[in-house]
């Protein structure tokens, strides 16, 4: 006897099939459920940094205002009393660290023979000591001469004549400007500007 299977259907095994559709559903849920619980979660930051935003906002025009009701309250003429007091005291305690000594030695290992001082004039600006020198020569080439010992000293910065003239005993009148630092040293390889010299009269007499 000849015998067949006529079934127009193939044989699966609808067990596994259904475990693997049960295991899909499964997986697709739980994502579901972690994008779900994810957005809630940035939901709730977001609107917490914007609390926090508008909060920062409101404290920042407060505070602007508290300062423009400060600024406001402000006696501008006491204010500039004050500010000018404060520069006047900041120029006693420089004027207080300013050895008169030091600086006069300095001159007098650097002063030619040929040249006097007859006006030295102390500045504070801005955390420097600005020195004004009135110097008299014989030849402008010895007021150069002390320029340059100056320099060397390593003392004195940015040295420079600011005026030329002539006195009726034709001697040569310069004014020198000069940053004068107390911290200063010779350059390397560079000597000493001389041993200190006696004091002379009208030498090194400037005015205090």
């Amino acid at each position: 006897m000849l015998r067949a299977n006529l079934s127009t259907r193939p044989f699966y095994n609808e067990r596994a099939v259904q475990l693997l559709l049960l295991l899909a559903g499964i997986v697709v849920i739980a994502l579901t459920a972690f994008n779900v619980i994810r957005i809630v979660s940035l939901s709730g930051q977001n609107t917490e940094l914007s609390a926090h935003s508008v909060s920062d906002r409101e404290e920042a025009a407060r505070l602007r205002r508290e300062a423009a009701a400060i600024r406001g309250g402000i006696n501008q003429a006491e204010l500039k009393t004050i500010v000018e007091a404060a520069q006047e005291a900041n120029m006693l305690i420089d004027q207080r660290t300013f050895s008169w000594t030091e600086f006069f030695n300095l001159i007098e290992e650097t002063l030619p023979p040929d040249v006097m001082l007859t006006e030295v004039k102390p500045s504070f600006q801005q955390g420097k000591t600005i020195i004004s020198m009135s110097a008299l020569g014989r030849r402008t080439e010895d007021v150069d001469e002390f320029i340059e010992k100056l320099e060397a000293t390593g003392h004195f910065e940015d040295v420079l004549p600011r005026s030329h003239s002539f006195t009726e005993d034709n001697l040569t009148r310069v004014l020198i400007t000069a940053v004068y630092r107390t911290d200063g040293e010779p350059a390397e390889g560079e000597q000493p500007a001389g041993e200190p010299k006696p004091a002379a009269p009208g030498r090194s007499g400037g005015s205090q």
